[in-house]
């Protein structure tokens, strides 16, 4: 049997779990699996691969694509004629007995683009449908639910693992390549302005008593300190690892501030630029060819320049106590019904 080398991303854990699972299988049938970090593997590049090795990607769908990091790393991954896998966890649920799968995007589509690319031979890819865990958006799955998804998602990476053992190809994710391309659109807009944006809405609460934790396991080093506090900044992927392991739940989406900077503040500065500047918007019989183009790029980048600035004031506010309860209560993830999640796990 030849060995495996399972690289994996992983915000709060589901990808991180799904290669585990991966590598119990493979050790119980006598062989060998090495679990590489991504997140370690970038920052300090290892050796080439074992040229007999199977090769096996297991990461997170963020925005209905694979994360920013994981792209990086395969874009700069050596050449090679290994057989490879793809595994890309998605956002289930469970209504009742039926278990809802996520979506993909180009989460599979771009990461096997580039490793077929670079000359390996795609043995098996297909998504996974771990417990949603996007907790800006909803409160963290129960904590039975994830179990019940848990050992569905086990039974699947049993059945997977065994077919990439015996050599054989499994190419489950062909299945849903209809919708993945329906979808794709939203991935090319999350990956050049939606992560930028999503990045800006986290903030620390005055709960947060300084222990760096956050700063010290951002997998992609976006949380750094400033004015005092944790402070995130444009490389963050959203992966909700600083707000699913902060130990004193101090961590949260400040909804309060979305609403007002992204639909109060950037719209009056697009108002604004339009009453100024109304040759480069849509519309106006002035507008062709670059000069249309132009204005869509500079309207979104006054909004993102807006949200960078607001955002910047608000850290500068959080100072005081009473704005910092005032961010703080405008936020949902404040409230106690809005669980908290890491694999394996749910957080009250």
């Amino acid at each position: 049997m030849p060995s495996f080398q399972l690289h994996w991303f992983s915000g709060t854990g589901n990808a991180h779990k799904a290669a585990q699972w991966i590598a119990e299988e493979v050790a119980s049938r006598g062989g060998e699996a090495l679990l590489i970090s991504i997140a370690d593997e970038i920052k300090m590049p290892g050796s080439p691969a074992d040229p007999e090795a199977v090769l096996g990607f297991c990461y997170p769908t963020h925005g209905f694509n694979a994360p920013p990091l994981v792209l990086k790393y395969l874009w700069n991954f050596p050449r090679g004629r290994n057989a490879v896998f793809l595994l890309n966890t998605r956002a289930g649920l469970k209504l009742s007995k039926l278990h809802v799968p996520g979506l993909g995007g180009l989460a599979l589509w771009l990461p096997f683009l580039l490793l077929w690319l670079k000359g390996y031979r795609v043995r098996g890819f297909r998504p996974l449908d771990m417990p949603s865990n996007w907790i800006s958006l909803h409160p963290g799955v129960r904590a039975r639910v994830v179990a019940s998804i848990h050992r569905h998602c086990r039974e699947t990476l049993r059945r997977f693992s065994t077919r990439i053992l015996g050599g054989k190809r499994v190419l489950n994710g062909l299945l849903w390549l209809p919708l993945d391309l329906a979808v794709s659109p939203i991935a090319v807009l999350y990956y050049l302005i939606g992560r930028f944006m999503l990045a800006k809405t986290f903030m620390a609460s005055y709960r947060c008593n300084d222990c760096g934790k956050c700063i010290r396991e951002c997998p992609v080093q976006a949380v750094v300190r400033r004015y005092g506090r944790p402070y995130w900044k444009f490389r963050c992927e959203s992966c909700m690892h600083c707000m699913n392991h902060c130990p004193e739940r101090a961590i949260e989406t400040a909804h309060g501030f979305v609403f007002l900077m992204w639909w109060g503040g950037a719209s009056l500065a697009s108002l604004a630029l339009m009453e100024f500047f109304p040759f480069l918007y849509p519309g106006s019989t002035e507008v062709t060819g670059l000069a249309g183009y132009a204005g869509t790029a500079l309207r979104i980048g006054i909004r993102l320049l807006v949200v960078y600035l607001a955002y910047h004031l608000m850290h500068f506010l959080l100072r005081y106590r009473w704005f910092n309860y005032l961010v703080t209560y405008t936020s949902l993830t404040k409230f106690g019904f809005w669980r908290r999640y890491r694999a394996g796990q749910v957080k009250s």
